[in-house]
Order: structure tokens, then C-alpha cells, then sequence
């Protein structure tokens, strides 16, 4: 064989040789991400079921103490949370030694301090389970229950961004009153024989009472995040206007993501898969109202989308608000972790799984079933929009490799 030939063979050889290698690492590099999403996902179903317990036994520690300590940049707990019915035990029946009106917003909502100094939101009850919120995707009062499906559906996503949230009921004549600040106390009245309180807030009307039944009243409480780390606030880049006629730029702008993905801080780091991720969450759970969101101040755009106030979700089963996805059909991109849990997901898993985890929660039932069945039907959504995005541009455009450290120090 001539030189010439032999040096072309050689070529031809090393291309075939390099490309295999290449091939072969990242198949290998794939497939193990994908391992290990599914031995996440088998973890997260083995734990799903809460059991709200009172001890700590392995530790001295006071439940608050672990929460705090569970703080990370990228999650709000870790996958492995033994110590997790204790703290949820804790949340629903430690003694509330104050209360007082909730922090601004535009819903009623109290802040209570518990024994041992921890501070929570309460969000009273105000529909009953099957009562359907008509109107615009974003109309009525907070939904308590929503606050407690929201933190399990975070849960069971892998995502770990959402406070934890438990159900509680309290006696508001003597629990509640006996430690009630004055500006709390005089937004208290009586209606019928339900004690009731308005509180203070940007829609909160004396007319519009939260009342309890009788004196006992149901509701949500969320954990205070640890004061070290302080929130910073963000408008959401997919909110909307909420003024009637006046639609924002991405309602209106098919490319209005490529001018998203210029903008600080979505121009790098994870924030704009946050942003994806949170669509999703909020798609299932019917949340159109996020026109803010909070990360933790001077990150830079690395720590995460913290999901906070999802109360207004679970309103209507019947109502599927496409335009939350909006984040995800216009930028046509997902992570590819978020992506397998999705489909581990689907064919009813995702409605059992919520289900189950909810089981234990003091106001179990938590949805009512046309609720689960919706977020079943959403899911199935996403899948389909997700794959357009695939036949579109192909899956390796479609789907992000981002698996940030999560460490705990």
C-alpha cells in the first residue's frame, strides 16, 4: 500500500476512533444522568408519605434549628428529610405565642410566632373543597389547601424551592386573641356565632371577613425562611399586565424569549431554567398569578426561584390557563432532570403520588378529586408541548443538561 493511502486510511481511523469515543462518553454520561434521575425518583416515592411525628430522636436539636440549617442556595430542603414530620408536627401544634397581621400583600393572611421563636404565615380558610373559583385565571382569595398541595407537588419534582407548608387548625378565641397585637385585634368581629377577622391588607375589607366555624378555624401554615438569608424580589418576565385591554409584550411577541435570554439574569446561569421549571409547577397547579417571584438577595442570578405564595392555585379543575406555559413554549427548552421526572410522572403516578403525600396533613383531605384528576390532565399538556419543541428543533436543542451541586455546609 502506498504511503499516500496508508496516511488516509490512518485519518479516516483516527476520525472514526475519536467520534466513537465521543459518542460512546456521552451516551455514557447521559445514561448515567439518567440512573441517577430515576434512582431520585424512586428515593422521592419511597419517602412520599409523611407522618406527622412529635420526637427528634437522634438529635437535640429543635426543629427550627433543622430547617434553618437545611437552607441552601439551590434548595429550600434536602432530597433526605428524616427529620421532616417532626418539623411538619411542630408547624401544626407548637403554642402560638403572638400573633399579628400578616406581612404587605394583597391577601389576608396573619403572622404568627410559635414556641421556640419560629415564625410562620397563616393563611385562613376561606372555600370549601369543591367550590369552584370562576372568572379570570388569577380571581378569588387565597386558597389555603393550595399552599399545602403546592409544597408536596414541589416535593414530588424534585425541585425543593418551596417552603415547607402544613395544614393547622386554631381556636382564634384562645389561641389566637390572648396574643394578638392591638392592630391585629381590632380587625376581629363576630358573625353569626363564627368568630371572623379581616386583618390587614391591600384587599382586606371588613365586609370580607375570614370566619372560623365557631371559634375553630382552618388554614395553612408556611415556615418562615431563616432571616440570614434575606429575599430578593424580581418581576416575573411572563407576568401579566392585569389591566383589562393592555396585554404585556410576550402575550403579543413570538420572539420575545430571544430578548428574555439578553436580559440580566437570564443571559446566563439557571435562572431562565427556573423560570421553566416554575411554569410547570404553576401549569399544574393553575397558578396564573405569579407576577413576581423571589430569589435570595446578591446571588448574581445563581440560587434558585424560591416558590413562594402558590394560594392562588387550584381554583378551577376545569380550567387549563395554557398561557402559564408560556415561559416553556416560547423558549422551547427544559431541563433534562426535570424533563425524566415529568414522564416518570405520567399514566396517574402524579395524581397517586400527590395524594399519597397528602394523606397525613391535619386537613387531609387536602383537593378534592376533580383537582387531581386536572393536574393529571396538565401534565399530559406539558409532555405535548415539550415534544413540539422536540420535533421542532430536536431534542439536543430542547433539552438542557444543567445539574447544579447542591451542597450542604
Amino acid at each position: 500500500m502506498k504511503l499516500k493511502q496508508r496516511v488516509v486510511l490512518l485519518a479516516i481511523l483516527l476520525v472514526i476512533f475519536i467520534f466513537t469515543k465521543v459518542f460512546l462518553i456521552d451516551n455514557l454520561d447521559t445514561s448515567a444522568a439518567n440512573r441517577e434521575d430515576q434512582r431520585a425518583f424512586h428515593r422521592m416515592m419511597a419517602g412520599l408519605r409523611v407522618e406527622l411525628v412529635p420526637k427528634l430522636d437522634h438529635t437535640l436539636q429543635s426543629p427550627w434549628e433543622i430547617a434553618a440549617q437545611w437552607v441552601v442556595p439551590r434548595e429550600v430542603y434536602p432530597e433526605e428529610t428524616p427529620e421532616l414530620g417532626a418539623i411538619m408536627h411542630a408547624m401544626a401544634t407548637k403554642k402560638i405565642i403572638k400573633a399579628d397581621v400578616g406581612y404587605k400583600g394583597t391577601q389576608l393572611k396573619a403572622l404568627l410566632i410559635l414556641e421556640g421563636g419560629q415564625k410562620v404565615v397563616f393563611k385562613p380558610k376561606r372555600y370549601n373543597r369543591d367550590y369552584v373559583v370562576e372568572g379570570e385565571p388569577y380571581a378569588g382569595y387565597d386558597r389555603h389547601n393550595a399552599e399545602v398541595a403546592a409544597f408536596h407537588l414541589d416535593r414530588i419534582l424534585g425541585f425543593r424551592r418551596a417552603p415547607l407548608v402544613v395544614g393547622r387548625f386554631v381556636n382564634l378565641r384562645t389561641e389566637i386573641k390572648p396574643v394578638a397585637t392591638e392592630q391585629l385585634l381590632s380587625t376581629f368581629l363576630t358573625v353569626g356565632n363564627n368568630t371572623c377577622f379581616y386583618g390587614k391588607c391591600y384587599y382586606c375589607r371588613e365586609t370580607e371577613p375570614a370566619c372560623a366555624d365557631g371559634d375553630t378555624m382552618e388554614g395553612s401554615v408556611t415556615l418562615w425562611l431563616p432571616d440570614v438569608w434575606p429575599l430578593q424580589k424580581h418581576r416575573h418576565p411572563w407576568g401579566r399586565t392585569y389591566r383589562e385591554g393592555k396585554l404585556a409584550r410576550w402575550e403579543y411577541d413570538e420572539s420575545y424569549c430571544d430578548a428574555v435570554k439578553k436580559t440580566s439574569p437570564y443571559d446566563s446561569g439557571p435562572r431562565l431554567l427556573d423560570i421553566i421549571d416554575t411554569a410547570v409547577f404553576d401549569y399544574l397547579i393553575g397558578n396564573a398569578d405569579r407576577h413576581h417571584y423571589e430569589s435570595f438577595q446578591d446571588d448574581e442570578g445563581a440560587s434558585m426561584l424560591i416558590l413562594l405564595d402558590n394560594a392562588k392555585s387550584f381554583g378551577n379543575p376545569s380550567l387549563d390557563e395554557r398561557s402559564i406555559l408560556a415561559p416553556l413554549y416560547q423558549c422551547c427548552i427544559i431541563r433534562v432532570s426535570t424533563w425524566n421526572r415529568l414522564n416518570y410522572l405520567k399514566n396517574g403516578v402524579l395524581k397517586s403520588a400527590l395524594k399519597s403525600a397528602m394523606a397525613h396533613d391535619p386537613i387531609s383531605p387536602v383537593l378534592s378529586e376533580p383537582h387531581l384528576d386536572a393536574v393529571d390532565q396538565r401534565l399530559l399538556s406539558i409532555l405535548a408541548t415539550v415534544k413540539q419543541c422536540t420535533d421542532q428543533f430536536g431534542a439536543d436543542a430542547v433539552l438542557v443538561e444543567d445539574r447544579m451541586p447542591l451542597s450542604h455546609l
